[in-house]
């Protein structure tokens, strides 16, 4: 392409924009979509751009810029808490695979360098593609979908010493160089010692010009600045930006960090991708299309049954837990690109090993929904072995049963264990039943929607049942399971907004919206805060929450008809702004409830 730089980055956000919506629809992911559209761009199809490296070299800013952002969410207080699942069940997966594959490749006539490199690259999984099919197939909670975010992690702690290394593997034709060893770690010791000493302080100064457009710059100065220091050491940029991130991670200035840094990592490692499907020689690849097919089914055979050995010994996976969680992991990852293209760049592999490499790395990312959605159908919709907890619950009588046990859950258990009174208390998550469990609370793992579990856990003695669970669909389908099971029990359940509590309603259980309570006592306090007398702040928040609860009521009664819901609202409002100079109940809500407020809360 002869035209402007204008007339290319358009046609790059035109690709960009159109690809990755169309294939993440199709299940394939957005980065498949980058690399088909940057094989259609590049010099082997319609020739847009006819030189792919300049794009390439520009582009590795996307790889920099994300791994400062994976840097922001490794603090060490979080690695600190995830050790064991982490480090113990990633470090086996990672030396496993890589070992595996690594001799694989020395077999096959690679250096030793150039076949570890290669080994432990392909041992690296997909980040983006393996939590977005957790959560597609909802399993991102599940046993299985809890250790492969943990092996994830550690693979992508894994990926930055790598790309750290790559870079003096390359040199290694001239033997071991102290000078450049040394360099390398002035390097690391600058930007972890001048960051302690200066990024903090720094961000706090350029915080107090209240100007967005300057914490941006410092932000992007922040991850290109340790990124340059580490190129001009002959390390990977992207090592610098990690460093950076993790050193920040636990600052106050985190999250606005990564607000700023997003968009240009999520448009410029788009780029990134689409740079590396240009550089691709797809003749070479459609001149050997049984190899490139034999060697995607080499890699997630062998992956996937090392995975499947990790899951069951160290993971404590069932067989059909780890076998799903092989089928998560045994694709490559994003990571190989960056890896491979630095390989070839320093010279550890050539650019035909480069081309294959790539290309099945992407088509076991493209192959890997299919094998997901196969392994929900062959597979029984339920583990055998997943209801750990549920089997040992003791016989008793418990007056109260919670199902769910996170914050909500805990305040009424701490309020009913005050006054002696019995409950029991079923969680999902097996995590937070190891946590809660250290103080002595009744907790048990299982799913609280499964009648066979309230069965056992004593649910026909319990006088009220109190539903906490945070995900919606699950408090749905727990109030059913006890609708049906015990049609006369008191039911009360949180609701997460007003769609939630009129669900509940219609199961006739209690919904208490626990945003609205805390809300309401918040703007209680703030009130006062400004000078007005409490007892009239408190008669105050009194009638707005009989005024909200007749709106919620109200709006029950039409909440299939978009229309009258508007219309509901814009009358409350004008009600609102008169409620304090107007007799309680006027107005057109009281003309809709009848003046009933004996309401649900």
């Amino acid at each position: 392409m002869h035209g402007s730089g204008l007339d290319i980055a358009l046609v790059f956000l035109l690709a960009a924009v159109v690809a990755a919506p169309l294939f993440r629809r199709f299940g394939l992911g957005a980065v498949l979509g980058y690399l088909a559209a940057g094989a259609l761009l590049g010099p082997q199809a319609f020739a847009v751009v006819r030189d792919a490296e300049p794009v390439l070299a520009a582009s590795e800013i996307g790889v920099v810029m994300m791994l400062f952002v994976l840097g922001l969410e490794l603090s060490p207080s979080r690695l600190k808490v995830m050790r064991r699942p982490v480090f113990g069940v990633g470090g086996a997966q990672m030396a496993a695979c890589a070992l595996a594959l690594g001799l694989i490749a020395g077999a096959a006539g690679l250096e030793w360098k150039a076949a570890a490199v290669v080994g432990i690259a392909l041992a690296l999984s997909s980040t983006a593609v393996g939590l977005q099919l957790l959560s597609e197939h909802r399993a991102v909670h599940s046993e299985h979908g809890r250790l492969a975010f943990a092996v994830l992690l550690f693979q992508d702690l894994v990926a930055i010493p790598l790309l750290a290394a790559i870079p003096l593997l390359g040199h290694g034709a001239g033997g071991f160089n102290p000078l450049a060893v040394a360099k390398a770690i002035g390097a690391v010791a600058l930007v972890v010692l001048g960051g302690r000493l200066l990024l903090r302080h720094g961000f706090r100064w350029v915080a107090r010009t209240g100007m967005p457009e300057v914490f941006t710059g410092a932000a992007l100065l922040t991850v290109l600045g340790a990124a340059w220091i580490m190129q001009h050491a002959g390390l990977s940029p992207g090592l610098g930006a990690f460093l950076a991130g993790v050193l920040l991670a636990d600052s106050e200035f985190r999250h606005e960090l990564e607000s700023q840094i997003e968009p240009f990592k999520g448009l410029l490692l788009g780029l990134f991708f689409m740079a590396v499907g240009m550089s691709l020689d797809l003749a070479r690849i459609a001149a050997s299309p049984l190899s490139t097919a034999a060697l995607v089914v080499g890699l997630m055979t062998v992956k996937g049954a090392l995975i499947f050995a990790v899951g069951r010994r160290p993971g404590g996976l069932s067989s059909i837990n780890a076998l799903r969680l092989a089928g998560v992991l045994a694709l490559g990852g994003e990571f190989a690109f960056v890896v491979f293209t630095e390989s070839a760049r320093v010279g550890l592999i050539d650019p035909v090993l480069r081309d294959r490499l790539v290309a099945a790395v992407g088509l076991s990312m493209a192959v890997t929904p299919l094998l997901i959605s196969l392994l929900a159908r062959v597979l029984p919709a339920r583990a055998a072995g997943t209801a750990r907890a549920f089997d040992a619950v003791p016989e008793g009588h418990p007056q109260v049963l919670i199902a769910g046990f996170g914050r909500f859950g805990q305040v009424v258990a701490r309020l009913l264990a005050a006054q002696r009174l019995a409950f029991i208390a079923i969680e999902p998550s097996a995590d937070q039943v190891d946590f809660v469990r250290r103080f002595g609370n009744p907790v048990y793992y299982g799913d609280p929607s499964r009648s066979d579990l309230l069965r056992s856990a004593g649910a026909q003695q319990a006088r009220v049942f109190v539903i906490a669970l945070e995900d919606p669909d699950a408090s749905l389908r727990t109030a059913r399971t006890i609708r049906q099971q015990y049609p006369d029990a008191v039911v009360y359940a949180s609701a997460r907004d007003r769609r939630h509590a009129w669900e509940l309603m219609d199961l006739r259980v209690h919904a208490v919206r626990e945003a609205f309570h805390s809300s309401l006592h918040t703007g209680e306090r703030v009130l006062v805060d400004l000078g007005m007398d409490p007892t009239t702040v408190a008669e105050h928040a009194r009638r707005f929450r009989e005024h909200d609860e007749r709106l919620l009521a109200a709006q029950y009664q039409i909440r299939d008809d978009e229309d009258a819901l508007l219309q509901s609202a814009h009358d409350a409002r004008r009600e609102l702004e008169q409620l304090f100079d107007a007799d309680q109940g006027a107005g057109v809500l009281g003309g809709i409830v009848g003046g009933d407020t004996n309401l649900r809360r």
